[in-house]
C-alpha cells in the first residue's frame, strides 16, 4: 500500500478541513448520552439485552427514509473487528476505549465522512458524538440535537421531568451532553503557564485531560477542555460557557507565542528546527518523542518559520503515528521497537510527500 492511499483510506474526511481557530483548536466535539425506555443500563445488562439494543438501532436505520441529518451511515459490530482496527478507531476518537472492550455486544454507527459516530453498549445505550475541525462547537451540538430528535421519532429515551436525561453515571443525568474541544498549546507549555491556567479552568466547572478524555495522558501538547455539569444547565448554556472559556484559552496562548517570538527568538527558532531535524532524519522515535517534535513543528507552522510544510500534515502525523495506525500501515502486528523505527519511516516519507504536495522539488 502507498503511503498517499492510506492517508486516503485512514483520514476522516472531516480531519482535512481547516475550521476556525485550527493554528490553536484541532477539534470540536459534542457528544450526548441516551439511554432507551425500558431496557437495563448496559452496566447491569445480559448480553441479549444489549443484542435487543443494537437490533433496535439497526432496524431503525433500515427503515428510516430521513437520513438527511446522518447521511449514509455504517453500522460495525465490535465482534466483527480485530483488537487492531478497534484501536484505530479509538485513535482516530470514533470510538472510547471502554466500547473497543465490548466485543460481544458492542457496536458503532459511522456517518460516511466519520464526523458522526454513534456508540452503542458504552456507558450508555447510546453515545451520539459529532466532530468539527477548529472551534465549532455550536455547529457541533445543531448536528448532534438535530440526530437526537431524529432518533426520538423512533425510540424513546429514559427521561426524568425533574432530573432530565437518565444515565448510567450521574454525572451525565441531566442534558446528558458532554462538549470538549482539543486544544494545542505549546506557548503556555514553553512559558510554564498551564500550572496556573489549568486549576482556574476546573474552578468554573470544566475539566482538562488528556488526547484520549479521562485517564489518558497529555501529548504534544494536546488537551481536551470539556464541561463536568450537566444538570441544573440547558445545553446553550453549557456549550456557551466552554466556549467562552477556550476563547480565552486562545488568546493566552496567542500572546504566549507573541511573548516568545519577541523575548526568545532565536531560541524558538532552535527548539523547532531541532524538532524539525529529528523529524525529516531521525531513525528511531518512539510515541512520546513523535508528539513533542510534531508539537514543536506545528508550532513552527503556525509562526511562518516552517513554510514548506503544510499545517494538516502535522495533524495527520499525530494521529497516523499512533501504535494502531502504524500496525495498519505495516499490515502486521509490530513489537515497541518495530514501532519505533517504522514511526520514524513513516514520518520521513509523509514530510517528503507533504514538502512535493506544497510545490517544491
Amino acid at each position: 500500500m502507498s503511503l498517499h492511499h492510506f492517508i486516503e483510506h485512514a483520514m476522516s474526511e472531516w480531519m482535512r478541513v481547516k475550521g476556525p481557530h485550527s493554528d490553536i483548536v484541532f477539534s470540536s466535539r459534542v457528544r450526548l448520552a441516551r439511554n432507551i425506555t425500558g431496557m437495563p443500563f448496559p452496566m447491569l445488562s445480559a448480553n441479549s439485552h444489549a443484542r435487543e439494543v443494537v437490533r433496535k438501532i439497526e432496524q431503525t436505520l433500515e427503515n428510516s427514509q430521513d437520513h438527511r441529518v446522518l447521511g449514509q451511515a455504517e453500522l460495525i459490530h465490535m465482534q466483527d473487528l480485530t483488537d487492531l482496527q478497534k484501536r484505530v478507531l479509538v485513535e482516530k476518537h470514533l470510538i472510547s476505549p471502554h466500547l473497543a472492550e465490548e466485543s460481544l455486544s458492542g457496536a458503532v454507527v459511522l456517518s460516511q465522512d466519520e464526523a458522526v459516530s454513534i456508540m452503542i453498549n458504552e456507558e450508555d445505550h447510546l453515545r451520539i458524538q459529532c466532530l468539527f475541525p477548529g472551534l465549532q462547537l455550536h455547529d457541533a451540538w445543531k448536528m448532534a440535537d438535530a440526530l437526537d430528535d431524529w432518533f426520538e421519532q423512533f425510540v424513546s429515551f429514559s427521561f426524568d421531568e425533574k432530573q432530565g436525561y437518565l444515565t448510567s453515571c450521574p454525572t451525565n443525568v441531566g442534558t446528558g451532553i458532554r462538549a470538549s474541544v482539543m486544544v494545542h498549546l505549546p506557548a503556555l507549555a514553553m512559558t510554564q503557564q498551564l500550572n496556573q491556567l489549568f486549576p482556574a479552568i476546573t474552578q468554573v466547572g470544566l475539566a482538562v485531560r488528556g488526547i484520549y478524555g479521562e485517564g489518558s495522558e497529555a501529548l504534544g501538547n494536546l488537551y481536551q477542555v470539556s464541561n463536568q455539569i450537566t444538570l441544573g444547565q440547558s445545553e446553550e448554556e453549557i456549550i456557551d460557557k466552554l466556549q467562552g472559556v477556550v476563547m480565552q484559552m486562545i488568546e493566552h496562548e496567542q500572546y504566549a507565542r507573541q511573548r516568545l517570538k519577541e523575548a526568545s527568538p532565536i531560541q524558538l527558532e532552535d527548539r523547532v528546527f531541532r524538532s524539525y531535524g529529528q523529524l525529516k532524519y531521525g531513525r528511531i522515535i518512539d510515541t512520546r518523542e513523535a508528539m513533542k517534535f510534531l508539537s514543536d513543528v506545528r508550532l513552527g507552522i503556525d509562526m511562518g518559520l516552517i513554510t514548506e510544510v503544510p499545517s494538516n500534515v502535522m495533524n495527520e502525523l499525530m494521529v497516523m503515528t499512533q501504535p494502531g495506525f502504524l500496525q495498519q500501515y505495516a499490515g502486521k502486528r509490530l513489537d515497541a521497537g518495530e514501532r519505533d523505527i517504522r514511526r520514524a519511516i513513516l514520518i520521513r516519507e509523509r514530510l517528503s510527500l507533504g514538502y512535493e504536495q506544497n510545490g517544491n522539488r
